[in-house]
């Protein structure tokens, strides 16, 4: 099964957000780009990273994205707050 236009652009979306002109929060990108909310935005990419479709459109991002996914629950599990993310 391919990837659908809308998962395209979720995965492009989560690959650069931060570079847009404007430098808005990424709620408010998300609305404007993709009319979603941000838990609606996760709770879908959370599903699309798991393809893999979505691991041979773009292997880097969705290795990454599999990768913080796996520590915070990691975190969660044993009762930690996740590792801070360094900033870009």
């Amino acid at each position: 099964m391919a990837l659908s236009e809308r998962e395209i652009a979720m995965l492009d979306f989560e690959r650069g957000w931060w570079l847009e002109e404007g430098g808005e929060p990424k709620h408010v990108a998300l609305r404007r780009c993709l009319d979603v909310s941000a838990t609606t935005f996760r709770a879908g990419l959370d599903r699309l990273i798991d393809s893999p479709d979505a691991l041979a459109y773009d292997p880097l991002l969705v290795r990454r994205l599999r990768r913080a996914r796996d520590e915070r629950r990691r975190a969660r599990f044993v009762g930690e707050a996740p590792r801070e993310r360094r900033p870009r």
